[in-house]
């Protein structure tokens, strides 16, 4: 079965979306659910923290867990959290933990204020930078949407450009490959043609550096997003001939395409 190795619901400060619903639709499209709920120190939303109570969630969802239903987290990477990070990790029996850049210099890069004074050079060295800096250093098992800062960037091309940006690029894949970790393919870009070619030369360097394993995250927070443009994205894992995976207790399992 292939999972949707990412997405979010009521215990995320951005979700109202149930596990209930979540499930359902799933179902209908016969995926597995990984649930992966933000904690992200520090970060708040309209006075709600991007943090969540371990046990709590543990507690309500431990009747849904099984085969098809794993309980993961989504801890945001940077120096001012590392300590946060590794406490909260420690508090439950996570399946899967994935490890984001949602911050640089401690601003949301979600947001306008981050690239006010930046040109694209500027902002995107800093965000490859420090996820070089917190992959190599972090508790994770995925890698989360290494495109994440292209969804706002402000730019007239927000797209990653790897020949531009190679040695920053490089060393976050390096990063990953040495310390056995996986990249995950979020597919919450895949509707746009540019930004999945785009990836195709990272994802490539990730295979010649040894890089095998993917995860398939749609990064959802709305029951209309789970499992969106899987058909590309397993397209994409089989004409770079890698091979998907999912986690379960923090192990990796392959699934057969």
């Amino acid at each position: 079965m292939i999972f949707d190795s990412h997405m979010h619901t009521k215990f995320s400060a951005d979700s109202e979306m149930l596990a209930s619903e979540t499930i359902a639709q799933a179902s209908k499209l016969n995926l597995g659910v990984v649930f992966t709920e933000h904690f992200d120190y520090g970060l708040e939303l309209k006075g709600k923290k991007f943090s969540f109570d371990p046990a709590a969630y543990m507690n309500d969802y431990k009747n849904l867990r099984g085969d098809k239903i794993r309980l993961g987290v989504e801890v945001g990477l940077r120096k001012f959290a590392r300590e946060a990070n590794e406490k909260f990790i420690a508090q439950a029996d996570f399946d899967l933990v994935i490890g984001s850049i949602h911050l640089v210099d401690d601003i949301d890069i979600y947001y306008p204020d981050f690239y006010a004074d930046k040109d694209k050079a500027t902002a995107y060295k800093k965000y490859f930078g420090q996820m070089a800096t917190e992959a190599e250093v972090g508790d994770y098992d995925v890698l989360g949407h290494i495109d994440y800062i292209c969804r706002t960037a402000p730019y007239d091309n927000p797209e990653i450009d790897y020949p531009t940006f190679r040695a920053e690029i490089d060393a976050v894949l390096k990063i990953v490959v040495e310390r056995g970790k996986v990249l995950e393919l979020n597919t919450r870009r895949f509707d746009k043609v540019r930004g999945i070619e785009e990836l195709v030369p990272v994802y490539k360097k990730y295979r010649e550096l040894g890089g095998r394993f993917v995860t398939l995250g749609s990064d959802a927070h709305r029951v209309a997003a789970i499992g969106n443009y899987f058909n590309r994205a397993l397209d994409f894992v089989r004409e770079l001939d890698l091979k998907l995976v999912t986690f379960c207790e923090r192990k990796l399992e392959e699934i057969k395409l």
